[in-house]
C-alpha cells in the first residue's frame, strides 16, 4: 500500500491535484481520505458553540482516530470514515465504508502538522497557491456549497484562517517530498507524482 498525504491552505486547490493524480489509476486501485472527515466530535456542544470552534487549528482534528484507521487500511481492514457536515460543523453519525486499496491519497490543510502522521506517508506533498487566489476559492466555496454570508467568510479569515496559516500550515513545506505550484503550469509536477506512483505499483 502506497499512502500519499496533500497539503496546502484552504483554497489551494487540492482536490484538483488530487483528481490529476487519480485520474490515470485504476478505480479499484485508489481511495481518498479527507481529513475534514475527522474533526473531532463536538456532539457535546450547542451549534452556537460549535461555531466558535477553531477548525484550522491541529487539535481541532482527531488524528489518533486518522492514525488508527491507516493503520487498519495498511493491516487489509475496512474502516468506517466519518462524514461530516459543514453546515452543522459536527460530524452527522454516519459513516461510509471505505476499503484498503494500493493507494490511499489523505488530503487535508492540517495533515503535515502531526508527526506520527507523517511517517506514515510514503509520499508528502504541499499544493502552494497566492493567498489572494485561495481567499477567492475560499469564499466562492464556503457561500455556494457550505451556507455561508460573505461577512462570516472574510471575517473567519481575517481572524483564524491567515494566522492560523501562518502558523501552522505554511511551515510544513519544510516536509514535503514535493512542493507544487498550483496554477495552469503545474502538469509537470503532477507528471512527476503519477511517475512515481505507478512505478510503486509496479
Amino acid at each position: 500500500m502506497l499512502i500519499i498525504g496533500i497539503a496546502g491552505g484552504t483554497g489551494c486547490g487540492k482536490t484538483t491535484v488530487v483528481n490529476q493524480i487519480i485520474s490515470e489509476l485504476p478505480v479499484d486501485e485508489v481511495c481518498v481520505i479527507s481529513q475534514d472527515s475527522y474533526y473531532n466530535d463536538t456532539s457535546h456542544l450547542p451549534y452556537e458553540e460549535r461555531v466558535k470552534i477553531n477548525f484550522d487549528h491541529p487539535q481541532s482534528i482527531d488524528f489518533e482516530l486518522l492514525i488508527s484507521h491507516l493503520k487498519k487500511l495498511k493491516k487489509g481492514e475496512t474502516i468506517q470514515q466519518p462524514v461530516y457536515s459543514f453546515i452543522d460543523h459536527n460530524r452527522t453519525g454516519e459513516t461510509l465504508p471505505t476499503k484498503p486499496r494500493k493507494v490511499v491519497i489523505v488530503e487535508g490543510i492540517l495533515i503535515l502538522t502531526n508527526p506520527a502522521i507523517r511517517k506514515m506517508f510514503d509520499i508528502k506533498i504541499y499544493v502552494h497557491a497566492d493567498s489572494d487566489e485561495r481567499l477567492i476559492r475560499r469564499l466562492k466555496r464556503d457561500i455556494a456549497e457550505r451556507g455561508r454570508d460573505i461577512n462570516e467568510v472574510l471575517d473567519r479569515y481575517q481572524t483564524t484562517l491567515k494566522p492560523m496559516h501562518q502558523q501552522f500550515i505554511d511551515p510544513t513545506k519544510e516536509f514535503a517530498d514535493i512542493i507544487i505550484p498550483n496554477n495552469n503550469y503545474n502538469t509537470v509536477a503532477v507528471d512527476i507524482v503519477r511517475t512515481i506512483v505507478k512505478d510503486r505499483l509496479n
